[in-house]
C-alpha cells in the first residue's frame, strides 16, 4: 500500500513538473480558430534565462494575415512586408529592461483566418540580453516547440466573421414571441371570468 500511494505521489510531481514546463513555452491563443473568422492572436512569452529577454520575433505563416497591433508600454515593435504588402513578421523590442527570469508578457495582434487555412504553425524568436537566441521552431512533442493553432472548417452558411448568417424573418408570429401571445390570451380569459362570476354575485 505504501509503495503505491509512493507511486501516486511521484506520478504527481512528474506531472505538475511537465506541466510547469510546458506553460513555460512561447504560446499564440486562441488554440482553435474558425476558417475565415477575424480573431485577436496573443503571444504570451515567459522567460527563462537569468538574463533578461529583449527581444521578440514572430513570423507570420501562410493562412492568417495579420493587419493591427496594439500598441505595449516598454516595447516597440517594427514589421516586416513582402512583396505583396502581405505582413510576414513582427518583431517587438525592449525599451527598457526587459523580461527578467520571473515574468512574462503577452503581445496582442488581430487579423483574418484564411477561408481555407488549416493548422497554423507560427515560428518564434526570443533573444535574451546577453545574445542568446531561443528559437521556438521545433515539433509539439520538441524542447522548443513552435506554437501551433488548430484550424476549424468553416461552417456551411457561415459570414466573413466566421458567424453563421441569420434566416431571413417571415412576417407573422415567431415561435420565440408564441409563449407572450398564449399568456395575453390567458390573461384575458381569467379576466372575462372574474367579470361573469362579480356579474352573477350582484344579480343574486
Amino acid at each position: 500500500m505504501k509503495k503505491m500511494l509512493v507511486l501516486i505521489v511521484m506520478m504527481s510531481l512528474s506531472m505538475l513538473l511537465f506541466a510547469g514546463l510546458a506553460s513555460a513555452h512561447v504560446v499564440v491563443y486562441p488554440k482553435e480558430v474558425t476558417q475565415g473568422s477575424y480573431e485577436k492572436f496573443t503571444v504570451r512569452v515567459p522567460s527563462e534565462e537569468e538574463a533578461a529577454t529583449v527581444k521578440v520575433e514572430v513570423k507570420i505563416p501562410e493562412g492568417v494575415t495579420v493587419s493591427r497591433f496594439e500598441p505595449k508600454p516598454g516595447w516597440d515593435y517594427e514589421i516586416v512586408r513582402d512583396a505583396s504588402e502581405k505582413i510576414i513578421s513582427v518583431t517587438w523590442t525592449a525599451t527598457g529592461e526587459g523580461l527578467s527570469l520571473t515574468e512574462f508578457t503577452e503581445f496582442n495582434m488581430s487579423g483574418k483566418v484564411g477561408d481555407e487555412a488549416t493548422d497554423i504553425t507560427w515560428k518564434a524568436y526570443q533573444t535574451y540580453k546577453d545574445g542568446l537566441v531561443v528559437e521556438w521552431v521545433g515539433a509539439e512533442d520538441s524542447d522548443k516547440p513552435a506554437p501551433v493553432t488548430a484550424v476549424k472548417e468553416k461552417p456551411a452558411g457561415a459570414d466573413g466573421h466566421g458567424h453563421m448568417a441569420e434566416a431571413p424573418v417571415e412576417h407573422g408570429v415567431e415561435a420565440s414571441d408564441l409563449p407572450l401571445y398564449i399568456s395575453i390570451v390567458a390573461l384575458c380569459l381569467g379576466l372575462v371570468s372574474l367579470l361573469v362570476s362579480l356579474r352573477r354575485k350582484g344579480s343574486k
